[in-house]
């Protein structure tokens, strides 16, 4: 018997120094099981690399000195462990001499719990973000930080940070069970410490220093580094707006959004980015004159590299640090919904980047995205695509999404590149791909990812939009799921703006040959909730400004923009411009710098930006704009076949009004011209594309227009009118 116990003795003992090791090395899975309280041995054990000497604060006594097991960085007291309080106090003084005291962390039990683990592996813990991450929190009343992330095949995870000198063995976390989930409650740590995770890998032994995929803040670029959440304390203003937008119908309310990049609208004196706070002012400032409804912000998470816009995204959960803090950001929302402006951003879960501080290979191997390529990498872009058959990637996404309509009370996302995501053969030739289980191309997992996405934010914060930019024809993008659709919101109109834009290119002696690019998007106008986009894309890489895409000489390239923007404005579907174009910038946006304002002094850049701000009131306050841009019953054409001369006449109707639209796209002035009208009555101009009033010719009509009993284009009543070159006309009956 008395040998058993010595074996069984030598045993323990033998464990014990195995685990001791694992420590020393930073290899221990789990420290709490050595550090802290060893209640068979009634000891206490600290490891602590940088300390001379350690002492325990004794409650009404005086201070205990721990000694130093010989040849390590191991701290040992012994005695009466009963006498002690739940949580050890200690001093200790470091190498360079400086004197610590706080709590030591292996004490206190696990934070999360088995139910939130649960649900994240089941992908259903929605706010995971207040879960994972760090965030500050009082333990027994004591004040700390508290640190989370999800790494299953790494070996040891520890928390590094410029308060323990980003020494990996110095706070090492506990995995919790088979979910992957390490955490650690750290005493004394507050917000704005710098803090990555080392990560060592249990197959291959490789050592990786990762940012926080959960972090609300980073270091401004280049560098890298998470930084610890402050407590959430920002008092908003903006009730009134958002209960007025879970009341509103989106459907048949007016939706004209502007489009920016927060990094290149405007800069500083020395070419420097702006703050959130301060871009608030001068946004709203400029934007509400110009009637828009919402900005649509480039994506604003974090990201590495400014040539990027923000579409290859590191941080999910932060506002990127570029114009300040994240209440500087909740203050540029805020401010926007107390003076009536909605704020959108662009949303990427289609792909990330590969920087090696980032989530590729984020625990040594490919958790967040796919072991495959063929599955797993964007060839045009060099970035990854997300694995959305794992529960927990696809819970970081839908939580990412939620967070922002959460936390930042955004009005809805763009989320960009879903046609990416719904193709497994996006961009990709034979054999590098791999079809779906039943031999497609359709990416089913994407797919039901899309569904669950639309439906909970429509769930959980009605009012929001989710905006899909899908390029092809895929059926049903805006219908809802349980119709067989993917539920969003709406849908970018791709194959009208490339019609349109590749018409308006022409030169207009050769339009008549092309007119069905006119008319033929009215054949699935309603067949998706459609959203008309001027966008960022239309702008770079070569393409030219919109101003520079017009044809002819200066007069018609402004005249050809300002007829553009009337027959967008007057088309069924929601609108979309980008920054620049609203005043006709003539060069490409460059993310590098601020537009060029200066333009703004010339008249005809003036005309452009004063047309917009008209055609934004108008779509706003007639109904016949806006009310059914989703409904066949709010378009009718009047005369689509007059493409000898390139003309469009149609009508747009709503709940009690109508507008009628004609749109002379040749620079010949049309005297005379003969339009059907559906009441007799008094009709009058209420705006003219070519007037004075924007830099035109001032060529137009006088009100009232009388109409006369002649039939005309299968209406019993009609006008003479007179159309101005290159010019489009809106006309209204007024009794």
């Amino acid at each position: 018997m008395q040998r058993k116990r010595k074996k069984d003795k030598e045993r323990e003992q033998s464990s014990l120094q195995h685990d001791l090791s694992r420590i020393i090395e930073a290899k221990h899975h789990d420290p709490f099981s050595v550090l802290g309280f060893d209640q068979e041995n009634q000891l206490i054990r600290v490891f602590l690399p940088a300390a001379e000497n350690v002492q325990l604060v004794l409650p009404s006594k005086p201070d205990a000195e721990l000694s130093r097991v010989p040849e390590s960085d191991f701290f040992q007291w012994q005695g009466d462990l009963s006498l002690l309080d739940k949580h050890l106090e200690l001093k200790w003084l470091d190498k360079s001499g400086y004197q610590h005291q706080g709590y030591y962390p292996y004490t206190f039990a696990p934070q999360i719990s088995d139910f939130d683990l649960h649900l994240f592996s089941e992908g259903k813990l929605l706010q995971c973000y207040n879960v994972l991450g760090s965030h500050p929190r009082t333990i027994d009343g004591i004040e700390g930080m508290f640190f989370a992330t999800w790494a299953p095949n790494a070996e040891r995870v520890s928390v590094i940070a410029d308060f323990n000198q980003w020494d990996g063995r110095a706070h090492p976390m506990r995995v919790r069970g088979d979910r992957g989930v390490w955490e650690l409650f750290i005493p004394g740590v507050k917000n704005a410490y710098l803090y990555k995770y080392e990560i060592l890998n249990r197959h291959s032994g490789e050592v990786l220093e990762k940012i926080d995929p959960y972090s609300q803040q980073y270091e401004y670029r280049p560098a890298t580094a998470s930084i610890t959440s402050a407590t959430d304390d920002y008092q908003w203003q903006d009730a009134q707006w958002l209960s007025q937008r879970e009341k509103d119908n989106w459907q048949h309310s007016p939706l004209s959004v502007y489009e920016l990049h927060l990094g290149s609208w405007q800069r500083g004196s020395q070419n420097e980015f702006l703050n959130y706070r301060d871009l608030a002012h001068r946004i709203v400032d400029y934007i509400k004159p110009l009637g828009f409804t919402h900005i649509e912000l480039l994506p604003i998470t974090e990201h590495p590299l400014d040539a990027s816009w923000g579409y290859q995204a590191t941080g999910y959960f932060a506002p990127t640090s570029r114009f300040g803090s994240i209440d500087d950001f909740k203050y540029f929302v805020d401010y926007c919904h107390q003076h009536h402006l909605g704020v959108l951003v662009d949303w990427v879960p289609a792909h990330f980047p590969k920087d090696p501080h980032g989530l590729a290979q984020f625990d040594g191997s490919a958790l967040y995205e796919h072991e495959d390529p063929r599955l797993g990498e964007h060839q045009d872009w060099g970035t990854l695509i997300y694995n959305l058959g794992r529960n927990e990637v696809k819970n970081f996404l839908l939580a990412s999404a939620l967070f922002w309509l959460d936390k930042f009370h955004i009005d809805g996302l763009r989320v960009d590149a879903v046609a990416s995501m719904l193709y497994l053969d996006y961009s990709r030739e034979e054999g590098q791909w791999l079809a779906n289980k039943h031999g497609g191309n359709e990416n089913l997992e994407a797919i039901d990812f899309l569904k669950e996405l639309n439906h909970l934010t429509h769930v959980e914060y009605p009012g929001t939009l989710v905006i899909a930019e899908e390029s092809t024809s895929w059926p049903q993008v805006t219908r809802p799921a349980w119709l067989g659709g993917l539920g969003f919101t709406m849908k970018w109109n791709m194959g009208w703006m490339h019609d349109i834009l590749n018409y308006m290119q022409l030169d207009p002696i050769h339009r008549h040959y092309h007119h069905d690019k006119l008319t033929f998007g009215l054949l699935y106008s309603f067949s998706e909730n459609f959203l008309l986009p001027f966008s960022h894309d239309e702008v770079v890489h070569g393409k030219g400004s919109m101003l520079g895409k017009m044809p002819g000489d200066d007069w018609q390239q402004f005249a050809n923009l300002r007829l553009l923007y009337t027959f967008m404005f007057t088309y069924p579907g929601k609108k979309l411009l980008f920054m620049g174009s609203e005043f006709g910038q003539r060069a490409e946006w460059n993310f590098d710098q601020a537009l060029e304002w200066h333009e703004l002094e010339a008249d005809s850049h003036r005309g452009v930006k004063d047309l917009v701000a008209q055609l934004n009131h108008l779509y706003s306050e007639i109904p016949a704009l806006h009310y059914y841009d989703f409904d066949a019953q709010g378009f009718d054409w009047v005369d689509c076949h007059d493409s000898d001369q390139s003309i469009l006449i149609y009508q747009r109707n709503g709940p009690t009004d109508s507008v009628i639209i004609v749109l002379n796209f040749t620079p010949v002035v049309r005297e005379n011209y003969r339009i059907g009208v559906p009441f007799g009555g008094h009709y009058e101009e209420l705006l003219n594309s070519d007037s004075s009033y924007y830099n035109g010719t001032n060529i137009g009509n006088n009100n009232p227009i009388v109409s006369e009993a002649i039939p005309w284009m299968d209406k019993d009543h009609s006008i003479s009118i007179t159309l101005p070159p290159l010019a489009g006309l809106i006309i209204k009956m007024i009794d």
